[in-house]
This record gives C-alpha cells, sequence and structure tokens, in this order.
C-alpha cells in the first residue's frame, strides 16, 4: 500500500511539472497567448451583437399604405408613428409608399423591413359591425428579421384593435364602466421560472462557453502534442524518468487550466457586455467547467496519438467539432431539430455540457436537477481516457 501511495505522489508529482511547462511554453509564445485570449471575446461579440432582437429592430424603416378614407385608418398610422417612442427610441421609421405594389417593391429593394396595408372601407366596415383585416408584408429574404417583425406587428395590432373596439363599446353602451374588458376579457401574464428579463443572449452564453471549453481541450491538447512531436521535445519528455500516465495528466491539466481561463473569461464578457445573469451557485457552475473539460480530454488524446503532425491533428479536431457545436444545442435548440438528429445529439458530450450550463447559469439549478447531465459527462471523460492512455503508451513506443 506504502508503494501505491509513493507511485500515485510521484507520478502526480510529473505531471504537476509537465503541466507547469507547458503552461510555461504557451505563456511565452506571444501570438498564441493573444489568439487564445481573442478567441473567446470575438466569440461572444460575434454572436451576442450578429443574432437579432427585437432591440436591433429599432428605427425599423416600415411602410404604411393607407387606402381609407375614414378615422380609424389615420387612427392607425398615427399609432404606428407614436409606439415605441420613449427615450427617442422609435420602434418603426414610417414611410408612405403610394400602394402595396409600391410597398413590396421596397421591401424587394431592402428599403424597407415590412410594410402595413391599410384596405379601403376599413373604418365603414368596422362600423358596420363587421371584422376588418389588415395586411402585414415581411420580407422574407431574411427569416429571422421576418419573424421578429411579425412577431411586433402582431402586439402592435393587438393593441392598437384593444384601443378601436374600446372606443367603438364605449360609444354604444356609455355606461360601461370597463369597456376594455368586453372587447378583451382577459390578459396573458408571462413569468418566468427565475425573476428578472432574460434575454436570447442567457440562452447563447452558456453554450459559447461549453464550445470554448471544448476547442480548447480538443484541439488545444491535440496541437500541443502533435507540436510537440514535430519539434522533438516531446521524446525528451517521454525519455525522462517518468510514466506515460504522467505525460497525458500533466498535459490534461494544463488544457484544464486553459480551458477554465477562456471560459471565465467566457462569463464575464457575458455578464459585462449582455448582462447575463448567473442564478446558480458558482462553484457548482465550476464543477460544470471541470466536468466539460474532463469529458474532452480523452478524445484530445485519442487524436494527439494517432496524427503524426500538428497539421493532421486540428484538421481532424475540426472535422469533429464543427459537427457537434451544431447538434450540441450550442447555438440552435435541440428540440427544433429534427427526429434523427436529436437521437445523434444524445450521443455528443457537448450537448450535456451545454445543457447543465444553462440550468446552472439561467435557471438555478442544483445538483439533482442537472445529476443525469453530470454523470453523463463524467461516463463519457472516464471511457475515452481509458482508450486514450493505453493508445497514447501504444503511439509513442512505436
Amino acid at each position: 500500500m506504502k508503494n501505491l501511495f509513493s507511485l500515485v505522489a510521484r507520478t502526480m508529482a510529473h505531471s504537476y511539472r509537465i503541466g507547469i511547462k507547458d503552461l510555461l511554453v504557451f505563456a511565452r509564445d506571444r501570438l498564441r497567448l493573444i489568439t487564445f485570449v481573442i478567441m473567446p471575446i470575438f466569440m461572444m461579440v460575434m454572436t451576442g451583437y450578429v443574432f437579432p432582437t427585437e432591440n436591433a429592430l429599432k428605427h425599423s424603416p416600415v411602410g404604411v399604405v393607407n387606402l381609407d378614407q375614414g378615422p380609424l385608418g389615420a387612427q392607425v398610422v398615427s399609432a404606428l408613428e407614436l409606439w415605441g417612442t420613449d427615450n427617442n427610441n422609435r420602434l418603426f421609421d414610417i414611410t408612405y409608399p403610394k400602394d402595396q405594389s409600391d410597398a413590396v417593391e421596397r421591401i424587394k429593394k431592402q428599403e424597407s423591413n415590412g410594410a402595413v396595408v391599410i384596405p379601403a372601407g376599413f373604418s365603414a366596415t368596422i362600423g358596420s359591425g363587421q371584422q376588418a383585416t389588415i395586411t402585414v408584408i415581411t420580407d422574407e429574404s431574411n427569416p429571422q428579421i421576418s419573424v421578429l417583425m411579425s412577431s411586433i406587428m402582431d402586439k402592435v395590432m393587438s393593441g392598437i384593435s384593444v384601443q378601436i373596439g374600446t372606443r367603438e363599446v364605449s360609444t354604444l353602451n356609455p355606461g360601461l364602466t370597463d369597456p376594455e374588458a368586453v372587447v378583451q376579457p382577459f390578459v396573458v401574464e408571462t413569468i418566468g421560472v427565475v425573476p428578472g428579463n432574460p434575454n436570447y443572449f442567457e440562452f447563447m452564453a452558456p453554450g459559447i462557453m461549453a464550445m470554448v471549453i471544448m476547442m480548447a481541450a480538443m484541439i488545444g491538447l491535440a496541437g500541443s502534442v502533435a507540436r510537440e512531436r514535430e519539434l522533438g521535445t516531446l521524446d525528451g519528455v517521454l525519455s525522462a524518468p517518468t510514466s506515460r500516465l504522467a505525460v497525458v495528466v500533466g498535459k490534461s491539466m494544463a488544457q484544464v487550466v486553459r480551458g477554465l481561463f477562456q471560459a471565465a473569461l467566457t462569463l464575464v464578457l457575458a455578464v459585462v457586455l449582455f448582462g447575463v445573469v448567473v442564478h446558480g451557485n458558482l462553484a457548482l457552475l465550476a464543477l460544470l467547467l471541470v466536468l466539460t473539460v474532463f469529458s474532452f480530454i480523452g478524445i484530445g488524446i485519442i487524436v494527439s496519438a494517432v496524427s503524426s503532425d500538428q497539421e493532421t491533428a486540428v484538421t481532424i479536431m475540426m472535422t469533429l467539432t464543427f459537427p457537434m457545436i451544431f447538434l450540441s444545442g450550442a447555438l440552435f435548440p435541440i428540440q427544433q431539430m429534427p427526429t434523427v438528429m436529436q437521437w445523434i445529439s444524445k450521443g455528443i458530450p457537448l450537448s450535456y455540457a451545454v445543457e447543465a450550463l444553462r440550468k446552472c447559469i439561467v435557471l438555478g439549478t442544483g445538483i439533482p436537477e442537472m445529476r443525469t447531465e453530470m454523470l453523463v459527462m463524467l461516463g463519457f471523460g472516464v471511457v475515452f481516457l481509458a482508450v486514450a492512455v493505453p493508445v497514447f503508451n501504444r503511439a509513442t513506443t512505436r
């Protein structure tokens, strides 16, 4: 038993020295260090500002075609002009095409994001007790903007409809104490699991953190081993009086440190730049980040062992990482994917990392609610490492 403890202590000491050596070599390469820091910043800023939100539609050019000669058509136009003007933050910049064809032509020329067409006889139709129709035209060449525009227009038109209906009911029955309740007998109140007003980037941030860790653990480790093999320094490390396990653990420790640093940087940027609120326990979040790194370390070791040079290692890693990014739910909800893709995502460790980080950061859940994800990530890490160590040992003793 004493010899076993001595062996473990010696292996860990050697692993520590190898890990420190890798971190020092990395820190001395200024170009790699700068790229290492810039990469998460670039990913956060790019995804945070590229994906459209309702805020992206401020001062959105919208054409309004009013073919109605009555007062209600003018009221709708006036409401659209005034909608969202608080704090000089106008929602729509209204233009006035001469007819529907002109409005469509402006959308095709990208001069407008959409149009509203109020038909002739709109006021007369409502005045006769019938239901009138307003046409909203959207730009289908940009689906995301189109969906946002449709959603906002639904809210705007619903509000205007209630205003018009309330006024008509008040005119017909002046004795009503609450005419709006007749037009809109109930309202829907939407609340979240956690307090506050979450934004779309709270969905994106955990996915980006998991992606950054995955690339640091897999591409960084494989590239590091392959680079040392090309330079000939790996032979010097392997010829030292230390075990192959110590080499694997030491290099893995270096990647864990790098991955955790990038994840922490990503989280800070998400909080500072995009107002992301971490509702979960920070210690639990740190544990999840370590488990995420652990689940990918084995893959990096296997690829580094079978790759003859750095270019091959990075190429293999890119081939593996890109499908995982798109199938893991990091960028798009898994529930929106076809059934076959959903089943494939269950075999990807990144899927469980993203889900666990999302539960912790967005929902503030504890270990019981994410026990499955944590066990699966642990299982992936153990299986991949169990395969990786003998593969690395065989590859380095040929």
